[in-house]
């Protein structure tokens, strides 16, 4: 006897309550890896002496900004695995699961490489996007001290993602929390030249994230591995095929390269602020730290998102994946929404948070309230690009990326920045423009997708 379908009343209450279930821990994961930048922000905000102005401040603005300009296309190009584990999981396919796994490991060596040399050359870099002398003097050596993390944030990435897909998060949760303890130490020592070690201010920021990097990778692993073993030993013979790592690549690139344009346009405003005054990009980096923070909520429902929207896929279940998107929007929006009127209420306490200099507060202070206005564009937008991901989507995000960002919101921001002499805060009107055309566009696109046919990623012949 076929027993008699379940309500749909109960069908999105049980989708809602699995999607929660992933998105709690993936947001702390995402909260967990953005409060290391944010905490070598603060420390350095906090340094007496010459740092009043915010000069070193400024320093470790740029320098995380123009290192993870570059790290964000090799993490994106690696999300080639969340698409792909997901809907192997979904169709319960083990060796799917065991070859994307291995491939992506192949991929990150490949990509350590170009990322490796663009953080050696930062001194050059800095230099040609006409930053001051007093910035590069900190933020280049920030930037190369960074380098030696690449090949292990690169492996943390992959296992992250990978467990991420298969609906286990506590170990990574569990591992973040550990990493920033032992960052807010090492920057007690390294900034401030406490237990006998030199002051090393913003050069030794970096050197606490790189010690940070590596432990919560080595961590990580090694917490995982009952769950992993299965599927990194043996060494598949296939995990280097040129085929499959190609259309691997193909998949990724896209991911990859949208993640640059969209931290791009953000990097590149905190260039432009470095044109005005450091003070001005110390404010700036205070207020971008506050709203990425509460951007890590969306984002970890994106990724919850992607992996429900992928494994319904897998399963060849359309209205589940119908599901998972519809209530992603739902949760994504509605917290960017909360967050927007804390926003408009108390930015200046807020902004005390990061530092106490009243040069850097006073630009902060204005562009707080407009991050308020991007909050729920923001949230749209990532929310769309996991659901999108899901569905094995990735080229759709990196075209808005290019049109919304640099075609739509660089030229408004650069106007009403310098064309019309709004200084930092026609900048930040610029990233509000971007933000709004990428979520409208993006948002169309779902709902033309979910309203076709769908099918798995095909990567392998086999598959």
């Amino acid at each position: 006897m076929i027993p008699p379908p379940k309500p749909v009343t109960s069908l999105w209450k049980r989708e809602l309550k699995s999607l929660v279930r992933l998105a709690t821990p993936v947001v702390a994961v995402q909260v967990g890896q953005l409060m290391m930048g944010i905490v070598d922000t603060i420390m350095v905000g906090y340094l007496p002496g010459e740092a009043v102005e915010g000069r070193a401040l400024g320093q470790v603005a740029i320098g995380h900004a123009y290192s993870w300009f570059w790290l964000y296309f090799g993490i994106g190009a690696l999300l080639a695995i969340d698409p792909l584990v997901s809907q192997a999981v979904g169709a319960k396919d083990e060796t799917a699961i065991a070859r994307a796994m291995q491939r992506s490991l192949v991929l990150a060596a490949l990509l350590a490489l170009p990322i490796v040399a663009m953080l050696l050359i930062a001194p050059l870099g800095l230099r040609l996007l006409a930053q001051p002398e007093g910035v590069i003097a900190g933020a280049a050596p920030y930037a190369q001290i960074c380098a030696v993390s690449v090949p292990a944030l690169l492996v943390f990435s992959i296992v992250r993602q990978g467990l991420q897909a298969m609906d286990r998060v506590a170990s990574t949760v569990w591992t973040l929390l550990a990493a920033n303890g032992v960052n807010v130490l090492l920057n007690w020592v390294f900034v401030y030249g406490n237990l006998g070690a030199p002051r090393l201010e913003a050069v030794g920021s970096a050197w606490a994230t790189v010690c940070s990097r590596c432990f919560m990778a080595a961590t990580l692993l090694l917490i995982a591995w009952p769950h992993l073993r299965s599927y990194l030993r043996p060494w598949r013979h296939d995990a280097t095929d040129r085929r499959a790592l190609a259309r691997m690549m193909r998949i990724g690139t896209p991911i990859g390269l949208q993640h640059q344009l969209e931290l791009g346009i953000f990097a590149f405003t905190a260039i432009m602020m470095g044109w005005i005054s450091e003070r001005a990009v110390g404010g700036h980096m205070v207020a971008l730290h506050l709203s990425a923070l509460t951007f890590m909520v969306p984002m970890g429902i994106s990724g919850a998102g992607g992996v429900r929207v992928g494994q319904a896929v897998g399963r060849g279940d359309a209205d589940g994946a119908r599901r998972a998107a519809v209530l992603s929007f739902a949760l994504g929006i509605g917290a960017m929404a909360a967050c927007a009127i804390l926003f408009l209420l108390i930015p200046g306490p807020l902004a005390r948070i990061w530092t106490p200099k009243v040069e850097v507060l006073a630009v902060a202070v204005t562009l707080i309230p407009i991050a308020a206005v991007f909050q729920v564009f923001d949230g749209a937008q990532v929310v769309a690009i996991g659901v999108l991901r899901g569905l094995g989507d990735t080229r759709t995000p990196v075209i808005t990326a290019i049109l919304g960002f640099w075609l739509i919101g660089f030229p408004v921001g650069y106007g009403l920045g310098f064309g019309l002499d709004w200084g930092a805060t026609g900048l930040w009107w610029g990233l509000v423009a971007g933000l709004a055309a990428v979520a409208v566009a993006l948002g169309h696109r779902v709902r033309v997708h979910l309203r076709g046919d769908i099918g798995r990623l095909q990567i392998d012949h086999s598959d």
